[in-house]
């Protein structure tokens, strides 16, 4: 029996946790690309769902009137769609939430023109390398706590995105170790000492 639903949308493909404590959920996504040939895509064929992602968030901006500079490229193994300009916020939304809603739809726009699930990491206003900076901050800060007082420290819900970003902060301390735990939206990590 073939299957021919679209991806899986509850976790963002492209923004896995990446703890030092795996939960079994949380790897679900990167088994399911790997046996759907996601991770074996050519550069070529990366920077093609990058041109078609382009010209879908184009067609987006023309739509709203919205005025944005479009730079399609792979970074990471990954296609990247950047859009750059003044007046943008609106496309990022309540800590990028409309971002993430944007991304996805994105990704589907990929997926119907290739019918291969895409990794691709939308960016709009240079948010996510703003939130990246905020969330080392509270990653940091997290640490901070436990080696402090020797207990676990539950961080507020967050994205896929911003979970991956804590994740890879704590991965690379000594004496700590992070696992996300509860479900979509309300996931959040856990910092705990390393016993």
């Amino acid at each position: 029996m073939t299957d021919t639903s679209l991806p899986r949308t509850e976790q963002p493909v492209d923004e896995e946790d990446a703890p030092t404590t795996v939960a079994v959920q949380d790897v679900e996504t990167d088994d399911e690309e790997t046996a759907t040939g996601a991770r074996s895509s050519t550069e070529s064929d990366l920077f093609r769902q990058s041109e078609i992602a382009a010209d879908y968030v184009e067609g987006l901006l023309d739509i709203l009137d919205y005025d944005g500079d479009i730079d399609e490229l792979v970074a990471g193994g990954r296609p990247v769609v950047e859009v750059v300009g003044g007046r943008l916020q609106a496309l990022v939304g309540q800590r990028g939430a409309t971002l993430e809603a944007l991304q996805e739809l994105t990704r589907l726009a990929v997926f119907r023109q290739t019918g291969t699930p895409s990794r691709l990491l939308l960016d709009v206003g240079g948010y996510r390398a703003n939130r990246r900076k905020e969330l080392a901050a509270v990653a940091k800060n997290a640490v901070e706590k436990v080696k402090e007082y020797g207990e676990p420290v539950r961080l507020e819900p967050m994205s896929a995105f911003e979970r991956k970003c804590v994740h890879d902060v704590i991965n690379a301390l000594d004496g700590v170790q992070s696992e996300s735990e509860g479900v979509e939206p309300n996931r959040r990590i856990v910092v705990r000492p390393v016993d």
